[in-house]
């Protein structure tokens, strides 16, 4: 059975679109580009219920430097922006953003400016060993964030990591031995993505390993990226 796009482009029934996605938890914009992600996937549900989305999460760390233990949050976005008004006007234009996609930030909270690689190494753990390996994804990527953004949670913190991947269901045992060894290979740099080397900023996206977005685009868009990829793979 065969549908149709809005401008009428014929499809398969079940098509499956990929979405790639490249994102380091430091970035508030990955936030809100994640929320807008599930917006997308949700509105195409209702909108194209022949089209499925299968989302891949690539770890990219922007500041992989970083020293293990992190540095003071607020004193490094000063030294980075060069004043305390720069960063108030930087982190206005972020929460407004962010209050679009129903997020609140709490820069105010965040104290360390974590090494992400620990986090990211659990999520990579989580994934390869997780039975619903892509729901539970998603959920420790989400509570990951919030973690960090809305709650100020030192996520390069091991305990931290610890308690939040409890707390999305992950097995404590294997979890403990998981972070036992991360903390044993704290230099051992994480797997790059076939794509890496065409990121230059976080969150990317690539739709069906054709169409790239850099930032964090609305959910309209995405769902317009999505089914023009249909359009283009069904052309070729």
């Amino acid at each position: 059975m065969n549908g149709t796009t809005e401008k009428g482009t014929a499809v398969n029934k079940d098509t499956l679109v990929t979405v790639d996605v490249h994102f380091d938890f430091i970035c508030p914009w990955c936030l809100i580009g994640k929320r807008n992600l599930d917006a997308a996937v949700s509105r195409l549900a209702s909108l194209r219920p022949d089209v499925s989305v299968k989302v891949r999460w690539h770890s990219h760390q922007l500041l992989p430097g970083t020293p293990v233990g992190g540095v003071p949050y607020q004193a490094f976005y000063v030294a980075r922006l060069g004043s305390p008004d720069a960063v108030a006007a930087r982190r206005a234009q972020v929460q407004e953003a962010a209050r679009a996609a129903g997020i609140e930030l709490a820069f105010d909270r965040i104290e360390v400016m974590p090494n992400t690689r620990a986090a990211h190494r659990l999520f990579a753990w989580a994934a390869a060993t997780s039975a619903d390996a892509a729901n539970q994804s998603s959920l420790l990527i989400d509570r990951l964030f919030t973690g960090y953004f809305m709650d100020g949670e030192d996520i390069g913190n091991p305990d931290v990591l610890e308690r939040i991947g409890l707390a999305c269901g992950l097995d404590a045992v294997g979890l403990a031995d998981h972070l036992t060894t991360s903390r044993q290979e704290d230099n051992v740099a994480l797997p790059r993505s076939p794509q890496a080397h065409d990121v230059r900023g976080v969150p990317h996206f690539v739709v069906n390993s054709a169409l790239s977005l850099s930032g964090a685009y609305s959910p309209g868009a995405i769902v317009d990226a999505v089914l023009r990829s249909i359009g283009v793979q069904e052309n070729r």
